[in-house]
């Protein structure tokens, strides 16, 4: 499994305090992201964890459309900090 690599965006302390900030429920899922994703890669028929990712994926997606309409600038940091691509515009 791969270990958590996004552990330098944010500290203990901003942890404690920011827990319901968009920043970090982005970041939050992105870790879940992650560790379902290499979960995935050894068990392909886990079709249950499958559709969790989905539905993870699809509120990250949300989240981002929401931050990128709200501060676009602090949306441009965070994906460059996670190395997420941008979203498609609908």
């Amino acid at each position: 499994m791969i270990k958590d690599s996004l552990s330098f965006v944010f500290s203990q302390e901003e942890k404690k305090e920011n827990k319901g900030s968009i920043d970090f429920q982005i970041w939050s899922l992105t870790n879940k992201i992650r560790k379902l994703t290499s979960h995935l890669e050894l068990h392909k028929k886990d079709f249950l964890s499958q559709r969790g990712l989905r539905k993870i994926i699809g509120k990250r997606q949300r989240l981002l459309v929401y931050l990128s309409k709200k501060n676009r600038i602090s949306y441009k940091k965070l994906i460059g900090e996670l190395d997420i691509r941008e979203s498609k515009t609908r």
